[in-house]
């Protein structure tokens, strides 16, 4: 601090000697040199004042940030809902007034929704739990309110329509979602693996930039995905459809596209494949428009061995390939070599932009 303003008074000095030298070389009279340069280096320090004071504001803002966001993380573990819910709302404020905890609650907010957790009407009913009423524990009940909250928040923190457009991660692997809406949102890279969907699932209109990985997970309920955007591809690898319907009108896909081998029942409307985007897996049996070419082996450095036949993978296809949308002939449609293929999110996106896992 001392040097600060021991180099504050020594600009003062220069600028008042700068000031005078000035005046006097143009020979205005010895009065006004000496009241025009003590102004100027006046000057110099009352700014350097405020600044610091700038200066001094903005760190304890950012103390204050810190400690309220450790404050609110503590409290998600509290045992009572309402303070749970509290903490969240805490979050997305602090989100929201300070840009830099964006991601970080983002996160927050998505690894409390991976937290272990299943509601007993899911068993009942699962594409649509709201109709079914069983008994539920009161904690039960309670953690239900407070995971649907979270959702909520996340869905709200997330860029939409005309608002500025910021894209962030959002890693929701093996969560237990219920209702899952994020219509028209914006989002970074989508990260879905081994999620349950219950209930209706609509992501209509939303924009991913990179990829979009839902390797084996279930969708309980009706799955929305009208004219959403999926820029960076998309996984349906080892997917479960259990309610067998989807929604693909005007739904793009870009760089990949890699299918479960059983797929929905009911496919409203068809998937388009935008120019260049790669098949990594048969399409047989799914509705598929656009540029669909034949899918091609990989790059040995762009694959990843998995003999452990996770949930992440898909059996080799021998058969040729073709689902009625597109012509197709046994001898040219083979997948060679693909193996079991399943997405993964460890790679760099800048550098690497189809992530495919062999």
């Amino acid at each position: 601090m001392r040097m600060a303003w021991l180099a504050a008074v020594l600009s003062a000095v220069v600028v008042t000697s700068a000031t005078a030298v000035t005046l006097w070389l143009v020979k205005a009279p010895p009065i006004e040199i000496v009241k025009t340069a003590g102004v100027a280096g006046g000057a110099v320090v009352a700014l350097y004042a405020l600044w610091l004071n700038d200066r001094r504001h903005l760190l304890e803002s950012e103390k204050v940030a810190d400690e309220r966001f450790a404050r609110s993380v503590e409290m998600l573990g509290n045992e009572a809902d309402q303070v749970r819910v509290g903490a969240m709302h805490s979050l997305v404020w602090l989100a929201n007034s300070t840009p830099r905890y964006k991601q970080t609650v983002v996160d927050v907010l998505c690894a409390y929704l991976r937290r272990p957790f299943h509601h007993p009407s899911w068993d009942k009913n699962g594409a649509d739990p709201d109709t079914v009423f069983v008994k539920v524990a009161p904690e039960d009940q309670q953690e239900q309110q407070v995971r649907r909250t979270a959702q909520r928040l996340l869905r709200d923190l997330l860029s939409w329509g005309n608002a500025k457009k910021e894209y962030f991660d959002l890693d929701l692997t093996g969560a237990a979602l219920e209702y899952f809406r994020l219509d028209g949102r914006r989002v970074h890279r989508f990260t879905a693996r081994r999620a349950q969907f219950y209930g209706i699932t609509t992501l209509r209109e939303l924009e991913v930039k990179k990829p979009t990985l839902f390797s084996g997970a279930t969708f309980h309920g009706r799955l929305d995905l009208a004219e959403a955007e999926f820029k960076g591809g998309i996984a349906f690898t080892a997917v479960t459809f259990s309610a067998k319907k989807v929604d693909f009108r005007d739904t793009e896909v870009g760089t990949f596209l890699a299918l479960a081998e059983a797929p929905p029942v009911v496919q409203i409307g068809e998937l388009k494949l935008l120019p260049g985007t790669q098949l990594r897996t048969s399409y047989d049996g799914w509705a598929l428009t656009g540029d669909v070419q034949t899918p091609r082996p990989r790059l040995q450095d762009h694959v990843e061995e998995n003999t452990g036949g996770s949930a992440d993978g898909v059996a080799r296809d021998d058969n040729g390939l073709g689902n009625g949308h597109v012509p197709a002939k046994t001898d040219e449609m083979r997948p060679g070599g693909l193996g079991r293929e399943g997405l993964r999110d460890e790679r760099n996106p800048e550098t690497e932009p189809d992530e495919v896992e062999k």
